[in-house]
């Protein structure tokens, strides 16, 4: 390890930023990190923006998710934040948000897709994890996943 002896190792779960998609994958998201017990929790929502197409949704609507999922992740982390970010590249937005907040580390649970769909989508699981500067913890599939 390259760190110094006199550095105080940092808890990657003290402050956890946890990119939710929607209400129920707010729940089930917040459910498989809900185990580790992390300090600290922020819910992210990205809302996806488009540079000179319309809006994949009305920003009122977006902004309503956002607050579901938020509420959907308090019932698991009742002192969790919520955070909006509005743009169009979502993976630069999570690490944008990350750094915002001050997380130690990001969670996220794979929403799967068939080889096509992680084509068409860049594969934001592979980009989320060899691109970023803190430590990402894949979380694992539930049963009810599929």
């Amino acid at each position: 390890m390259s760190s110094s002896h006199n550095e105080a190792p940092t808890d990657i779960l003290e402050h956890v930023l946890l990119p939710v998609a929607n209400e129920s994958d707010a729940l089930r998201t917040a459910t498989g990190l809900e185990p580790y017990g992390p300090e600290r929790v922020t819910a992210l929502h990205v809302v996806e923006k488009g540079e000179g197409v319309p809006d994949k949704t009305p920003v009122e609507q977006s902004e309503e998710l956002a607050e579901e999922s938020y509420a959907a992740v308090r019932t698991v982390f009742p002192d969790a934040d919520g955070h909006t970010a509005y743009a169009r590249n979502v993976v630069e937005a999570i690490f944008e948000a990350a750094d915002e907040v001050g997380a130690s580390a990001i969670a996220y649970r794979s929403r799967g897709g068939g080889r096509i769909m992680q084509f068409l989508s860049g594969d934001l699981s592979l980009k989320l994890i060899t691109n970023a500067a803190i430590p990402v913890i894949a979380l694992p599939k539930q049963d009810s996943d599929g």
